[in-house]
């Protein structure tokens, strides 16, 4: 009782926020809780400019540091709001006014289990950026035994009580995405419970910043022979739960292209590197900067690209990749059928009659920009496009694909912004096109085959003996059939020997054949 007062109470001070920027749309259009908004709008003087995904990003920046990471993680989602109202969250602002020194002293003392002075030779108290769950500081370390002399770092610190401040929010989201999928059943495909627990153990992990660690440590090694891409190294003497202290870094933002060609960069080069980086965390590796917006990616004297802020990291299994690889495969070769199938193969899509259609419905997405220099092409609108077909034949959200999206659309923008002339998948096209004849190729397709042979054949054991048990059983009157089903079973028995005779026959030629490779 007590819980559903409280909530009703926080989503009307809410609700009201929302009003004073104008900015219901979302919540008028779920049709949720519909008295609380009529009575915000009725309490509440609307005087806002600009679109609605403007007005949104501003009335969520003014509710906090839950909702400011909220937004971020609604710009991935265009099928809900929209392709304009999408791009406008995108460029929320993660910035909020800093912590006092004070608190992040005791914080990074209480943390690290010494004195301030006696971690780092200096430290600013002034933070160079302050974001909705943590600040960094910029700091020197001090000499030890393991090192004669002191080296710059950033140090990232949490916010105090930042842990209590999503816990009582996301009880409100988590309430509001059950109301969602209890009385909105047009929406139940969009999966916002999911939605918001896939939020929820998103922040969660962004506010044990030993796992932001480990995501760079990672994230390091898959690159460690890549001189193109740096990550900062790990401090982890100087890192616990709530205190993150890496190498500083130095270089001209992405995005920022007079201070790019002013230091002698060449765009085409920069956008390449970029290409590639991006291509090989998603395909190469499955595990991707999250997060790969211009303040998050520098270019160094060297032309290397330096990435920052690991709390986002994206991970996507062999499994999809190897459907992304085959859709992105049926694209190019315009087979629109197949590319249907891919769906359906992926369980995107249901089985059925739909299929055809379905396939028709991405032939007159795809259709008008076949052949097209992809340049000319804006992959954020063929994205919403596709993203409307999923309502229409009621497809799921795939959750794992959205934060994959959202990085397609940033990297698209920051090689608009540095040369139009320039496509980030024009430039990635030759490593996409080996990887695929490297990884969907007719060699592995049989290596692939293979395995899943094998896999059966490793199971036959297992199934023989439970078909002798249940022999077994049958014969001591344990289990009985049906003397149709004897019949069946019995005439069937022949068949059956040369089935298993068939696979075993199978899986000799194929490993042959890999022998011979």
């Amino acid at each position: 009782m007590f819980r559903t007062i409280r909530t009703l109470l926080r989503l009307l001070s809410i609700a009201r926020t929302l009003a004073r920027y104008d900015a219901l749309a979302p919540l008028e259009t779920s049709g949720v809780a519909p008295g609380i908004l009529w009575l915000a709008r009725l309490l509440s003087r609307r005087r806002a400019e600009g679109r609605p995904g403007q007005k949104l990003a501003r009335a969520l920046t003014a509710l906090g540091p839950s909702f400011i990471k909220f937004g971020q993680a609604l710009s991935t989602r265009a099928d809900l709001l929209g392709e304009q109202a999408a791009r406008d969250l995108a460029e929320l602002q993660d910035r909020l006014p800093p912590f006092d020194s004070v608190t992040a002293r005791a914080s990074i003392e209480q943390e690290i289990g010494r004195q301030v002075s006696d971690i780092f030779a200096e430290f600013d108290d002034k933070p160079i950026s302050a974001a909705s769950i943590a600040q960094v500081h910029l700091a020197v370390t001090r000499p030890d035994a393991e090192e004669s002399e002191g080296r710059p770092v950033a140090v990232k610190v949490l916010r105090p009580g930042i842990e209590a401040a999503f816990e009582r929010d996301l009880e409100l989201f988590y309430w509001l995405a059950e109301v969602v999928e209890r009385t909105q059943p047009k929406l139940r495909r969009l999966k916002p419970v999911e939605v918001v627990r896939l939020f929820d153990e998103t922040v969660r992990i962004e506010m044990d910043l030993r796992m932001e660690a480990a995501a760079a440590s990672e994230l390091a090694e898959n690159f460690r022979d890549d001189l193109t891409y740096r990550v900062p190294a790990i401090d982890w003497q100087r890192t616990s739960r709530r205190v993150l202290t890496m190498d500083r870094i130095g270089g001209i933002r992405m995005d920022d292209r007079e201070a790019l060609l002013a230091a002698g960069h060449t765009l085409e080069t920069v956008l390449t590197r970029a290409a590639a980086i991006f291509f090989n965390q998603v395909f190469r590796d499955g595990f991707f900067h999250g997060d790969q917006h211009p303040g998050n990616m520098f270019v160094d004297s060297d032309g290397a690209i330096t990435a920052v802020d690991f709390g986002i990291m994206g991970r996507l299994d062999p499994k999809t990749r190897t459907y992304l690889a085959d859709m992105l495969m049926a694209t190019l070769a315009s087979d629109y059928q197949r590319l249907a199938e891919v769906h359906v193969e992926a369980g995107y899509l249901p089985i059925g009659p739909a299929v055809a259609t379905f396939a028709q419905a991405l032939r007159s997405v795809c259709e008008p920009i076949s052949g097209r220099p992809l340049n000319k092409i804006s992959f954020a609108r063929l994205l919403g496009q596709l993203l409307q077909l999923t309502e229409a034949f009621d497809m799921p959200v795939q959750p794992q694909l959205l934060l994959l999206q959202k990085n397609m659309l940033m990297a698209e923008g920051v090689s608009r912004g540095l040369d139009p002339s320039l496509n980030i998948w024009a430039l990635a096209q030759p490593l996409i096109e080996d990887w695929m004849r490297a990884e969907r190729g007719p060699e592995t397709r049989l290596r692939e085959g293979a395995k899943d042979l094998i896999t059966v054949v490793e199971r036959l054991p297992k199934l023989l003996a439970d078909v002798e048990k249940a022999a077994a059983d049958m014969a001591s009157g344990g289990l009985r059939l049906h003397p149709e089903t004897l019949k069946a079973v019995g005439a069937d028995n022949n068949n059956g020997v040369w089935h298993l005779r068939a696979l075993w026959f199978a899986v000799t030629l194929l490993a042959l054949l890999l022998a011979l490779d």
